[in-house]
C-alpha cells in the first residue's frame, strides 16, 4: 500500500514521467519547496519544463531508463504507457511506482483542508475563480490548476498547510483517490467514454465519491443537474446546493448580459441575503462557475465582501474563451472547449459578441471521444458561420483509422452546417487570411495545440508592421 506523507518526508528523490504535463508540474513544484530532490521527463521541453529548472528541477527530454537514476520514488501520469522505458526500469529495480491521482490523493491528506472541484465541465475555470477569491483571504492556499492564472503567476502557488486547492478529473475513477473535505462537482455529462461505460457509471462514480466524504465535510453541488440528486442521497456529509432554477442555497437571479457578454445578477443566499454580482468573463455558463465558487469560499468564512471585489477582478484563465488579439480587424480568441456542451455554451457566447462573422477552428480531441459522441458533437456548432475542422489530436491514443475529422464534416453539413476539412494548421493560417473580414470574430478551440494557429496568425502580423 502506498504511504506517502510529505510531512515526514519518507521519500527524498521523486521522478515524475511527464513533469511538464500542466498537473504533474504543479505536484513537482510542492516537491521542491518541501525539499525533495525532483527529476522527472517528457517529450518536449516547454515554458513549464524551463521554469521547473530555475526551481532546481532536473529535467530530461525523453523517456529513457537511466533517467530514473537515484530516484526512491516513481510518480506518472495516466498518459504514459505500460511500456515505458522509465516505468520498467523502475518496476526492474523494485522502486515504488504510484500513478498521479494516488499521489495526489495522499498529498491532499498533508492539508487542514482541501478543496476539491470536479465535474464534465468548467473545472479549471471554477478552481481559478475561487483560486482568486481564497488568494485574496486570509487562508493562504495551496493551489494546483489545470490551466494559468495570472493572479498566481501560473498553474500551481505554494502556500500554507491550512488549506489546499485542487481540480479532481473523475477520468478512470481518479476522484475515487481523493477525500477532500469539501468537494465541488458542477455537472455530469457523458464523457471519457474510452473508460466509463455511459452516463450511469459515471454518476454511479461521482456518488461514489460523495460518499467518501467524511459527516463534517461538504459537498456542493449543482442541483440544476439531472443527475444532482442520485449523488446527494449517497453523502452523510453537508451539503450546499447551487444553481439557475430557483431551489438552492446560492441561487442567481435577475440574470442579464452586458454587451461583452459578460454576466450580472443578484445572488440569492438561502432567501435571507441578496448581492449584486459582477463578472468578467464571458456566458451563462460562468454563472454556475461563479457559484460554485461563491458558496465554497463563503463556507469557508471568507467574508461575501470580499469575495464580490475578488470574483469582479477575475479575467480568466489562459485558454478560456481568452483573447489572444486582432488580425486585420478580426478578433482571435483561444478556448479549450472540446465536450459537445461546451462547444456549444463558448460559440452561443461568442456569438452574441461578435459583430460580424463567427469562424471556429476545431481541432476533435481523442478518437473515442470523437467516435462515441460524434452526434452531439455534429449539433454543437450551429452558432458558428463558418467551422473549419482540422485532424483529430490523438493524445494518448492510437488511430485505428475508425474515426476521422471528415467523418465530424460530413455530419456537420446534414445538420445544415457551414463546415470544411482541412489537414494543416499553415493551409488554415492562409484560409483565413484570405477569407476573414472586419468585426468577424475567430475562435481556436480545442484541447490539442490547435491555439498555434491563432499565436501564428499574430505573429505574422507583428512581422508585417
Amino acid at each position: 500500500m502506498f504511504s506517502f506523507n510529505i510531512c515526514e518526508h519518507n521519500f527524498s528523490h521523486v521522478h515524475l514521467i511527464g513533469i511538464g504535463g500542466i498537473s504533474m508540474s504543479g505536484l513537482a513544484e510542492i516537491l521542491l519547496t518541501e525539499g525533495y530532490t525532483v527529476s522527472g521527463s517528457d517529450m518536449n521541453p516547454s515554458p513549464i519544463t524551463d521554469k521547473l529548472k530555475t526551481q532546481g528541477a532536473n529535467i530530461y527530454i525523453g523517456h529513457k531508463s537511466k533517467n530514473i537514476e537515484g530516484a526512491d520514488l516513481i510518480v506518472y501520469t495516466d498518459a504514459i504507457s505500460k511500456d515505458n522505458p522509465e516505468l520498467i526500469e523502475a518496476q526492474k529495480k523494485g522502486i515504488e511506482t504510484v500513478d498521479r491521482g494516488t499521489f495526489l490523493g495522499k498529498l491532499m491528506k498533508n492539508y487542514e483542508k482541501s478543496i476539491a472541484v470536479s465535474g464534465t465541465h468548467g473545472k479549471t475555470t471554477t478552481t481559478s475563480m475561487l483560486a482568486t477569491i481564497l488568494n485574496k483571504s486570509h487562508l493562504d492556499p495551496t493551489i494546483l490548476l489545470g490551466g494559468e492564472l495570472d493572479e498566481i503567476g501560473g498553474n500551481a502557488k505554494i502556500g500554507s498547510k491550512k488549506l489546499v486547492l485542487t481540480e479532481a478529473c473523475e477520468y478512470k475513477g481518479n476522484i475515487l483517490k481523493y477525500q477532500p473535505t469539501m468537494a465541488i462537482i458542477l455537472n455530469m455529462e457523458e464523457d471519457h467514454l474510452d473508460y466509463f461505460k455511459n452516463i450511469d457509471h459515471i454518476v454511479a462514480t461521482f456518488a461514489e465519491y460523495a460518499n467518501g466524504i467524511s459527516e463534517d465535510g461538504y459537498l456542493i453541488i449543482n442541483t440544476d443537474d439531472i443527475n444532482a440528486e442520485k449523488v446527494i442521497e449517497n453523502t452523510k456529509c453537508n451539503v450546499i446546493t447551487f444553481g439557475l432554477n430557483g431551489s438552492g442555497d446560492y441561487v442567481a437571479e435577475n440574470i442579464s448580459f452586458t454587451s461583452e457578454g459578460y454576466p450580472k445578477f443578484i445572488l440569492n443566499v438561502k432567501n435571507k441575503e441578496k448581492y449584486l454580482i459582477t463578472l468578467n468573463v464571458m456566458g451563462i455558463h460562468n454563472i454556475y462557475n461563479a457559484l460554485g465558487s461563491i458558496a465554497a469560499a463563503h463556507t469557508y468564512h471568507v467574508p461575501m465582501e470580499d469575495i464580490i471585489e475578488a470574483i469582479k477582478d477575475y479575467k480568466g484563465t489562459h485558454r478560456r474563451l481568452e483573447t489572444k488579439g486582432f488580425i486585420k480587424g478580426a478578433k482571435i480568441i483561444d478556448d479549450y472547449a472540446h465536450h459537445p456542451t461546451e462547444i456549444k455554451a463558448s460559440l452561443n457566447t461568442l456569438k452574441k459578441a461578435t459583430e460580424n462573422k463567427l469562424w471556429c477552428v476545431f481541432q476533435p480531441h481523442t478518437y473515442s471521444r470523437t467516435k462515441i459522441l460524434l452526434n452531439s458533437f455534429s449539433e454543437s456548432f450551429y452558432d458558428a458561420d463558418k467551422v473549419i475542422v482540422t485532424d483529430i489530436y490523438a493524445a494518448r491514443e492510437v488511430d485505428t483509422g475508425i474515426i476521422h475529422s471528415k467523418n465530424l464534416v460530413n455530419a456537420l453539413k446534414e445538420k445544415g452546417v457551414d463546415a470544411i476539412y482541412i489537414d494543416s494548421f499553415d493551409k488554415i493560417e492562409n484560409f483565413l487570411l484570405a477569407n476573414i473580414e472586419n468585426g468577424d470574430t475567430i475562435v481556436t478551440m480545442g484541447a490539442g495545440n490547435v491555439y498555434k494557429i491563432g499565436e501564428a496568425l499574430l505573429e505574422d502580423e507583428k512581422k508585417a508592421i
